[in-house]
């Protein structure tokens, strides 16, 4: 019996100014060029970053592939969130160690985001990396990251 397809999708990172927002940003665009009115997906931080803006270079990032970066702030991750995910895909093992800790009814639901990977399941290195305050090449690394994973995922949904 195979799982049915989730409805919510929540990205997971650190602050939820970089990667998780990249994630949701392109997971919308890709699933509507595949004609998938669902799932909905949404983003948040471990940290409580007080609804800061999206790092400027992640943003520029995502208009650099055409994808729209909004008007996004921070959110930090709540019980109410991971409880309303189907899927909570996070950027980093230590990150699904950390939500699994706080969450421990949510082990069922909780991935990593490169577990999906299209470059044949993640390579050697399960993370996708923290570009935060580097260089726009570790931007556009992590983005493409995100991007080869989504296209996974999609194939999953």
């Amino acid at each position: 019996m195979t799982k049915p397809a989730p409805k919510m999708i929540l990205f997971v990172c650190s602050g939820n100014l970089c990667r998780s927002f990249m994630a949701e940003q392109a997971f919308r665009k890709l699933a509507r060029q595949a004609g998938l009115s669902g799932p909905e997906a949404a983003s948040a931080g471990l940290l409580d970053l007080g609804g800061a803006e999206a790092d400027p270079q992640a943003a520029a990032a995502l208009r650099e592939k055409g994808m729209e970066a909004g008007r996004h702030r921070s959110r930090a991750l709540t019980a109410d969130m991971v409880e309303r995910a189907d899927w909570v895909l996070v950027m980093e093992e230590a990150q699904r160690d950390e939500v699994l800790r706080r969450h421990p009814g949510s082990a069922g639901k909780v991935r990593l985001l490169k577990s999906f990977s299209a470059q044949g399941g993640g390579g050697a290195d399960p993370d996708i990396r923290d570009p935060y305050g580097k260089t726009p090449y570790h931007y556009r690394t992590c983005f493409a990251e995100i991007y080869f994973s989504l296209e996974g995922l999609l194939r999953c949904i």
